[in-house]
């Protein structure tokens, strides 16, 4: 089957991505990179929604690779911030985005300092995109939505994860998705849940590439 790329260079994402697509012959960037024998540039996130970032990461890798590419976007939207961090979620603390998730953290616990416990409601959102720009799919991109519930705790809990996780409790099983394991977030999460609604349509076209 003709190789996929993931349009992201978050390894943490890489991880989880692969997870939940297993079965399909998957490349980083800079694998890539390392096959074509180039340097795919980082794309400028640089859209104001969640949907417009992620379609634009996947058509830019998938023109600068020549492969089919499937990106996310997605970051964690606090009410009563307003929505924040939202697309900023990766460089809350830092517009140049390499602050880190102890800093992006850090920032977010301080924002929240004088809200009461049940007034700290947030969500992870993500959409998935799929394109190939070269391919069948020409002009089009195939998106997909997750979001998933959650509150912001007052101190970090857990050690696996990334991102917001330590701080993003689950109030059903009543852990953070950094308490949670792979296995048990990966049902849950805001990414599994566009996963599994774009699984479908990328497999079909995987397949139909691979017949042509």
């Amino acid at each position: 089957m003709r190789p996929l790329v993931f349009a992201t260079r978050n390894k943490g994402k890489l991880v989880e991505l692969r997870q939940l697509l297993g079965g399909v012959s998957v490349l980083s960037i800079d694998e890539a990179a390392a096959q074509l024998g180039r340097t795919i540039p980082d794309v400028v996130e640089d859209r104001d929604t969640f949907e417009g970032n992620a379609i634009k990461k996947a058509r830019e890798v998938s023109e600068a690779t020549g492969l089919p590419a499937l990106a996310d976007d997605s970051g964690l939207e606090v009410d009563a911030l307003g929505g924040a961090p939202g697309v900023y979620s990766a460089r809350y603390a830092g517009i140049d985005g390499h602050a880190g998730d102890a800093a992006n953290n850090t920032k977010l616990l301080a924002a929240l300092a004088s809200v009461r416990a049940d007034q700290r409601t947030a969500r992870f959102r993500a959409v998935l995109a799929l394109a190939d720009v070269r391919g069948p799919l020409g002009a089009e991109t195939v998106t997909t939505h997750g979001t998933c519930e959650g509150l912001i705790l007052d101190a970090p809990r857990g050690s696996g994860g990334f991102g917001y996780d330590p701080l993003f409790l689950f109030p059903e099983l009543g852990q953070t998705f950094a308490e949670l394991g792979v296995g048990t977030k990966g049902d849950l999460s805001h990414r599994a849940r566009a996963m599994r609604a774009i699984k479908p349509k990328l497999l079909e076209y995987l397949q139909q590439l691979e017949q042509q």
